[in-house]
């Protein structure tokens, strides 16, 4: 699916990216062409022009031999107007079309003559190309009171120029092509990749959740038909297993709960009220409904909390956060192990950290201990009676927050986590 995806995107790229050169390589080649034709137009009616006002014939012809030989034009008004990289002539014709005369600057064939003489006669118009001998020829016709003067030049550089345009359009167009293509797909798996992530993190959900409450469903229902098969016993008999099916369902109700909650932090429907509010009361509220659970278990507990130390935010949310940490710190704690909660100021910031001795968490959970249903220990977390939700609830309660929230491990030793809080 995301393949197909990646591909798409490709697709569309390309081919915008395709039509937008294409545009730009058409216009910048018409705006040379333009500009080309319009110079050979000005340099051959420069020629032309300049071919009528210089001597050699009442109607300002070209200056040729009577015999009609060639006759080198080494001085003139036309120096000045010819450019240098084109080779122009002029060729005087009676009325029948009869060479009469010529005029150039480079000594040709007669025959070369006649052949241009003849294409240009051939056109039938005033003005026209044709190639002869490999080189491209543009000529004009000028008539006269005697017959018509006719005047070439070679533009074989100039249509050079826009075929080598051409060519260099086309070479620097598939490089480009090629370049985008490997560029747009880099960028398009790496655009792809957190989409891909938070599907493969959906259907990990959804697997782990339809796992969850498989379990309890399963003992839900063996305890019914326990019930069942037994129809005729009274109820007070029967109530270990009305029990099982009680506490089940109480389970299931608390991983509903958390998960709900948990798509409304997602999707930022939980409208919180912020506002400041005293951390350090917070914490040693939450502190204080712990002690007696603490006692119980025969761990050893201190905390350190600074007074006065107040945060922007949703004090019940915080509360939350604590709770869930001091909780999972008491579950996870070695027997006789202890407990450590801190509450200071960092820069502008305030730092939470809560440590407990025990097992502690391998390097390549700590980065994944925050994910829905993610449990170092299955056995011992099923044991425990948690789901692996709560730590995903706090760090959404912190991400709401605009705070961090990360943990530190050293294996056999403790576990400390930290959360802060702008």
């Amino acid at each position: 699916m995301f393949k197909k995806l990646r591909n798409r995107f490709l697709i569309v790229n390309l081919a915008t990216i395709s039509v937008m050169m294409l545009i730009a390589f058409a216009s910048i080649y018409i705006i040379m062409y333009v500009n080309v034709q319009s110079d050979i137009n000005m340099a051959l009616h420069r020629i032309a022009d300049n071919e009528q006002k210089g001597p050699g014939g009442a109607q300002g012809g070209p200056r040729g031999a009577a015999d009609g030989g060639s006759m080198p034009m080494d001085k003139g008004p036309i120096d000045a107007y010819q450019p240098d990289r084109s080779v122009s002539f002029t060729i005087q014709t009676d009325a029948s079309g009869t060479l009469v005369s010529k005029d150039s600057k480079f000594t040709m064939d007669d025959e070369f003559y006649d052949a241009a003489l003849k294409e240009a006669l051939s056109n039938g118009k005033d003005i026209g190309r044709f190639t002869l001998d490999g080189s491209r020829w543009i000529f004009m016709v000028k008539h006269t009171a005697d017959g018509k003067q006719i005047v070439f030049m070679d533009i074989t550089s100039q249509q050079r120029i826009l075929t080598n345009l051409i060519y260099t359009f086309t070479a620097v167009g598939l490089l480009m092509l090629i370049i985008l293509y490997f560029t747009s797909r880099f960028f398009a798996n790496r655009s792809i990749a957190p989409v891909r992530e938070a599907f493969d993190k959906q259907k990990q959900f959804i697997a782990d959740a339809s796992h969850e409450l498989k379990t309890p469903l399963t003992i839900i229902n063996t305890n019914a038909d326990v019930l069942l098969s037994n129809s005729d016993d009274t109820i007070r008999n029967q109530a270990k297993w009305l029990q099982y099916i009680k506490s089940e369902t109480e389970r299931m109700t608390r991983l509903t709960n958390d998960l709900l909650y948990l798509t409304e932090m997602d999707d930022s429907r939980t409208g919180m009220i912020h506002s400041k509010f005293n951390m350090s009361d917070a914490v040693e509220n939450i502190i204080l409904t712990m002690e007696a659970v603490i006692f119980e278990k025969n761990i050893s507990f201190d905390y350190n909390i600074e007074p006065e130390l107040t945060v922007l935010g949703n004090s019940e949310q915080i509360k939350q956060v604590v709770m869930i940490l001091l909780d999972n710190a008491v579950k996870y704690t070695n027997p006789k192990g202890a407990v450590t909660i801190s509450l200071k100021r960092q820069n502008n910031d305030v730092l939470l950290s809560v440590s407990n001795t025990g097992e502690g968490i391998a390097a390549e959970h700590l980065t994944r201990i925050f994910d829905r249903f993610y449990r170092t220990d299955t056995s011992r977390a099923r044991k425990q009676g948690g789901y692996g939700l709560g730590l995903a609830i706090a760090r959404s309660i912190v991400d709401q927050h605009k705070g961090k929230i990360y943990a530190k491990s050293v294996i056999g030793e403790s576990t400390t986590f930290y959360v802060q809080l702008p």
